[in-house]
């Protein structure tokens, strides 16, 4: 047999560790982390290895060489281009010939039984058997199930938490016949879990799988490389420490050489050393693995820490729980909290101090006597991502600073042609204002031209850039609504589409390896500056080309609007003047100070709202979100919508406006179904990663938190457009808000957050699945389970947050509370099993 070890990887995930070496050369006990795996296999009888490189090739050919220095034969392929984890294998056919072989990955750590797996495969007559365990965070894995007899009935590769039905996973390690070889095709992009599995399991070619027992994980990002180190120095893993041992009275230590150490040097716990390591008098080391080269001065402190080679430590240093590259030097009486990570080539100043879980990147220089409480490259909350369904959040000037944002620009500038133009606008909060600014530079340095619409709702920039072929994508910038601290990127597409996944995976990559395009000085972008009003003109002119506002006038339609504060304040008014609605216009100005509490404020809005529609008889009121994007509804009895109940009198509407021509609609998993309408087509589903050619097909697109997308004048969210169709729906049918609010009948629904750390969340979801046994079920989104026609719960770990996201629907509220209930303590139990 023989070993093809995936060795390619970029590494983004766990930047700045990989900053200049590949992620398979990480040391774990001062050897790279490919060499403990391809050492375990050699053990076996595993001579021959094929490794397939591809990030920094070079540097893992030094290293190794043919292989003879550790009595192997290595054969190198570098693919010329990403070909896929199976395309890359594929490559590798000619040195493979005609035996069986081993696929692993070089970048993780395990104390797998491989034998296990090769009797398995032998007895099992297999084709091809994919390594299984379970493990507590499935997200950035393949999720398997298997039968009894070992053979693969689903498969799902990389899935988010609503899609995720177990918590085994698909280990990366494949034992292979030669002929599965002849179903990847050449030289094309061909992924073994997105493209070979489902292809095998059409062709009824069965995948068997087989748990492994042990421990096993893979070093994506700097968390998971330091809980390596703590599993490893805490006994969680077999494995073998290299070396000469000796005990202390309160430790041990291994050392690649013998040391005569300084008697007034104290080890605690495990202490690993490597080649020509000096410690002055006075070191304390607790738990600590140091590579070659390094000096720890007297008096030193340094405690669950990991220092890689050439590294010179001052005295008085205090290191706890630190991750310290290559070639850096750090001064005296340094004081670290916990959770530096030290990219290599850095100079840290004497008596400087480091606040908790800081990040610094390579050959920075940290000035004397400096406190350093935040990340130097980008902030603490984009270790691992930056982006949620297309938007970006963070800290005001801490996580989104100026420089950030600047290069957030250039990383997305990189998919975009020379000389095309971005659409960029903001709301009236000073941080959008500053941070918008930070971001043009970074288009303008990359060849992007772009048109600044200033201070405009974000309905009009999607509008705009969906109906003007010259421009090629957008950003809005915006003030958290949540957390007045935050702000809030979005970026879309050239239909006005939130940008997707793979996208903003692009970018990240981008971001994090810092992969810009500098363009020279003819070629810089320009601004073209309209100053919105353009933009709001066209938009203006649309809405009223595209309501019927003629109905709206004849029924003397009068509407209370409270636009909260927000960006529609100096545009709505307007549009309702125009179009001939009578109107009393609340809150129609910029006021940060009301915006800081957004709860208070919509309360407060909701009861003056409320009061003038029932005082003055009007025939609705609207709160209109200060994103312009969500409404809330008051009938014209003065009565405030719930979202369920506004959802289905929009839907009523609809339904009456449908009686020629039925109308289709499209709602997320999570929105109740218990009301039938026959003019309306209703399809749910998945509400994220939208393409244009998906919402076309719809009438409304809508949510259950007051989000509504009319088609006929755009597919996105728009409160200004809703409001405004909502009330010529009223007109055309002569009937009143309060109205259609008595003719839906009343149900029970729910929505609500239970605590679930990550470790949980694949588990929570196979027992979810397991519970649906027997019963009618749906994995569309989450896991969604039926007790009956009319009452199910539907449960989604949240994409971002430790918590499940779970939704109840029943036919009356002594039925939801009973589901309710029940779940409840199934959930309680489930978390507190083992299994």
């Amino acid at each position: 047999m023989k070993a093809v070890v995936m060795a390619g990887g970029f590494g983004t995930r766990i930047q700045p560790l990989t900053h200049s070496i590949p992620k398979p050369m990480l040391p774990i006990i001062n050897k790279p982390m490919m060499e403990h795996t391809m050492m375990m296999l050699k053990k076996l009888g595993i001579k021959e290895f094929i490794l397939l490189l591809y990030f920094k090739p070079d540097i893992i050919k030094e290293y190794f060489k043919d292989g003879s220095d550790f009595g192997i034969n290595i054969t190198y392929v570098v693919p010329d281009d990403d070909y896929g984890t199976a395309g890359a294998v594929k490559l590798a056919q000619k040195h493979i010939g005609d035996e069986n072989f081993i696929v692993i990955s070089g970048d993780l750590v395990t104390d797998f039984d491989f034998q296990k797996l090769f009797d398995f495969h032998k007895k099992k007559k297999s084709k091809l058997s994919i390594g299984l365990t379970s493990v507590e965070n499935p997200l950035q894995f393949g999720v398997v199930i298997a039968n009894e007899e070992n053979v693969i009935e689903k498969f799902l590769e990389k899935p988010s938490w609503g899609e995720v039905f177990s918590d085994t996973i698909n280990t990366g390690i494949y034992v292979v016949e030669p002929e599965i070889l002849s179903y990847i095709p050449e030289n094309e992009n061909f992924d073994f879990a997105k493209d070979l599995f489902p292809s095998l399991m059409q062709k009824q070619i069965d995948l068997m799988g087989y748990n492994l027992n042990g421990y096993w994980r893979d070093v994506g990002n700097p968390e998971s490389y330091r809980e390596v180190y703590e599993d490893i120095l805490n006994c969680r893993i077999q494995f073998d420490i290299p070396g000469y041992k000796k005990d202390y009275p309160d430790g041990t230590l291994y050392t690649a050489s013998k040391y005569d150490l300084d008697p007034t040097v104290e080890i605690v716990g495990t202490v690993v050393l490597g080649e020509n390591v000096t410690l002055k008098k006075g070191v304390k080391l607790s738990n600590v693995v140091i590579g070659s080269n390094v000096t720890i001065g007297a008096l030193s402190k340094v405690r669950n820490c990991v220092l890689w080679n050439d590294i010179e430590i001052d005295k008085h240093v205090k290191l706890d729980n630190c991750i310290i590259c290559n070639n850096n030097t750090i001064g005296k009486g340094v004081t670290v909290k916990a959770g530096l990570i030290l990219a290599e080539g850095c100079e840290i100043g004497e008596l400087a101090s480091f606040e908790q879980d800081v990040v610094i990147w390579a050959d920075k220089k940290i000035e004397a006597a400096s406190i350093v409480s935040r990340n130097i490259i980008f902030g603490s909350r984009y270790k691992n991502s930056i982006f949620e369904n297309g938007t970006v959040f963070g800290t005001s000037n801490v996580e989104l600073s100026c420089e950030m944002v600047t290069k957030l620009a250039e990383a997305f500038a990189v998919q975009l042609p020379i000389g095309s133009t971005v659409i960029v606008g903001r709301d009236d909060d000073r941080s959008s204002r500053m941070l918008k600014r930070a971001f043009l530079g970074g288009l303008l340095s990359a060849g992007i031209n772009v048109q600044d619409i200033k201070s405009a709702p974000q309905p009009v920039l999607r509008f705009t850039l969906a109906n003007d072929e010259n421009l090629i994508a957008g950003v809005h910038f915006k003030r958290s609504v949540i957390d007045p601290t935050n702000s809030e990127l979005t970026f879309f597409n050239d239909n006005a589409i939130r940008v997707n996944s793979a996208l903003a995976k692009i970018v990240e990559k981008n971001f994090f390896t810092e992969k810009f395009r500098r363009v020279e000085y003819s070629k810089i972008g320009k601004i073209f500056d309209t100053r919105y009003k353009t933009e709001c003109m066209s938009y203006k002119y649309a809405i009223e080309k595209t309501l019927d506002h003629s109905s709206i006038k004849y029924a003397n339609f009068r509407v209370v609007v409270d636009l909260m504060h927000g960006s529609a304040a100096e545009m709505f008014p307007s549009i309702l003047n125009d179009i001939g609605i009578e109107n009393i216009v609340l809150n129609s100005y910029y006021d940060e100070q009301k915006l800081s509490n957004i709860q208070a404020l919509k309360k407060r809005s909701e009861e003056n709202t409320s009061r003038i529609v029932q005082s003055l008889k009007y025939q609705m009121g609207v709160l209109i979100y200060p994103n312009v994007q969500k409404i809330v509804l008051v009938t014209d009895k003065g009565e405030v919508l719930d979202k369920v109940k506004a959802l289905y009198c929009v839907l009523y509407l609809l339904n009456l406006e449908a009686k020629s021509k039925k109308k289709r609609v499209f709602l997320p998993t999570w929105a109740p179904d218990i009301i039938y309408f026959e003019n309306l087509i209703i399809e749910r589903g998945k509400y994220s990663d939208f393409k244009v050619e998906q919402l076309k097909k719809y009438d409304l697109i809508a949510t259950v938190h007051g989000n509504f997308s009319f088609k006929e004048f755009s597919y996105t969210r728009d409160g200004m457009y809703a409001s405004l169709k909502i009330m010529e729906l009223l007109s055309n049918n002569g009937v009143r808000l309060s109205e259609v609010s008595t003719r839906i009948d009343e149900f029970y629904y729910k929505a609500f957050k239970v605590k679930c750390p990550q470790s949980l969340k694949g588990k929570m979801m196979r027992k979810f699945l397991e519970d649906a046994k027997g019963k009618k079920s749906s994995l569309i989104d989450g896991v969604k389970i039926w007790e009956n026609e009319s009452d199910w719960i539907l449960m989604i770990p949240d994409q971002y947050r430790e918590c499940l996201n779970i939704y109840i629907q029943a036919k009356d509220e002594i039925s939801g509370e009973a589901l309710y209930n029940s779940y409840n303590t199934k959930m309680a139990e489930w978390s507190s099993k083992e299994g």
